[in-house]
C-alpha cells in the first residue's frame, strides 16, 4: 500500500507540474499583457515598464515559470495589486468559506441520495423508482443559476424568510447561518440525482448476486437485507464516484457564489478573470488541482480499505 501510495503521489506532482504549465501559458497569452491588466487601462508607460521589470516579465517565458515554480514551492504564489495582498492570503481568507459551502451540499447530498438511490433501486421499474426519477432529472437538467434564481423569488423575495445574499449589510460572514441555506440547497438540487443514479444502479446489481438469494433462502428479513448486506456492498462504487466528484462539488461553487454574492473562491476567481489578476486565478487553478489529485487518490485508498479483496501493490 505504501508503495502504491508514493507511486500515486509522484504521479499527482508531475500532473501539477503540467497544469501550472498550461495555465502559466495560457495566461500569458492573454490580451493586453499580464502588467496592464494589473494595473488598468489608465497606467503610465513608465509604471508599466516598472511593473513589468520587477516582475522579471522581460525573461523568457520559460525562465519565468522557473522563478514562479521555484516561489511556490517556497509557499510564495505572487501578489495581487489590484487587492494589495499576496494570492497566499488571498486563498487563506476565502477557501474555508467555498469549503463551507461544497462541504455542506456534498453532506446533504449524500444524506438525501443514499436512501433515495436505495428505495429506487429496491423498487426498480415500479411507479415510484420512475416518479422519482423523474423529478431528479428535472432538477438534474434545470441550469444551477435559475434553480439558484427560483429559491431567491420564491423563499426571498415572496415569503421572506430566507436572505436572498450570503453577505448582508452590516452583518460579517457567518454571522447569520440562514445566509447559507438557499446556496447550499441550490447545488444540493443539482446533484442529488447524479449521486441517487449511482447507488440506484448499484442496488439493482447486488439485488441480483448470489449472497443475496442465500440470505432470502435463510429467511433473513427484507429491511436487514437492504440495509446490512445489500448497501454495504452498494456503496463501495459509489466511494469512487465520490472521490472524483469532491473537485467538481468545490469548482461548481462558482455560478452559485456569483448569483448569491457567497464571498468564496469562486466569486474571487469570478472577478479576477473580469479584471485579469494573473496570479489569483494561476492560485485558485492549482489549488482546485491539488483537490482533483487528493480526491482520486483518496477514491482509490477508501475503496480498497473497504474491499478486502481489492489490493494495492
Amino acid at each position: 500500500m505504501l508503495r502504491y501510495v508514493i507511486h500515486r503521489l509522484g504521479q499527482a506532482v508531475i500532473v501539477l507540474i503540467l497544469v501550472s504549465i498550461i495555465m502559466f501559458g495560457l495566461l500569458h497569452a492573454m490580451p493586453g499583457g499580464l502588467v496592464r491588466s494589473q494595473l488598468g487601462s489608465r497606467a503610465t508607460k513608465a509604471a508599466v515598464m516598472q511593473l513589468t521589470r520587477l516582475e522579471g516579465l522581460t525573461k523568457p517565458l520559460p525562465v519565468q515559470y522557473g522563478v514562479w515554480l521555484w516561489n511556490a514551492l517556497h509557499g510564495y504564489l505572487g501578489f495581487s495589486y489590484r487587492q494589495n495582498t499576496t494570492v497566499g492570503r488571498v486563498l487563506i481568507d476565502y477557501f474555508p468559506r467555498t469549503l463551507i459551502l461544497g462541504g455542506g451540499s456534498f453532506l446533504l447530498t449524500v444524506i438525501l441520495a443514499v436512501p433515495l438511490g436505495l428505495l429506487q433501486g429496491a423498487r426498480a421499474n415500479r411507479s415510484l423508482d420512475y416518479g422519482i426519477t423523474g423529478g431528479l432529472v428535472t432538477l438534474y437538467s434545470v441550469p444551477t443559476f435559475v434553480k439558484g434564481a427560483v429559491l431567491i423569488l420564491l423563499f426571498s423575495i415572496g415569503l421572506g424568510i430566507l436572505p436572498g445574499t450570503a453577505q448582508t449589510y452590516g452583518k460579517s460572514f457567518g454571522s447569520d447561518v440562514t445566509e447559507l441555506i438557499l446556496p447550499i440547497l441550490t447545488l444540493t438540487l443539482g446533484s442529488i440525482a447524479y449521486f441517487s443514479r449511482y447507488i440506484r444502479s448499484s442496488v439493482i446489481d447486488n439485488l441480483g448476486e448470489d449472497y443475496v438469494r442465500t440470505a432470502r433462502a435463510k429467511g433473513v428479513g427484507r429491511g436487514r437485507l437492504l440495509f446490512r448486506h445489500v448497501l454495504r456492498n452498494a456503496l463501495l462504487p459509489f466511494i469512487s464516484v465520490v472521490g472524483i466528484s469532491l473537485p467538481t462539488i468545490i469548482s461548481g461553487t462558482l455560478i452559485i457564489e456569483f448569483l448569491f454574492d457567497y464571498p468564496g473562491l469562486g466569486l474571487v476567481y469570478w472577478n479576477a478573470q473580469q479584471v485579469r489578476t494573473f496570479p489569483i486565478m494561476l492560485g485558485i487553478v492549482l489549488l482546485l488541482s491539488v483537490f482533483v489529485v487528493i480526491g482520486n487518490l483518496f477514491a482509490d485508498l477508501a475503496y480498497a480499505a473497504l474491499d478486502p479483496r481489492i489490493r494495492y501493490g
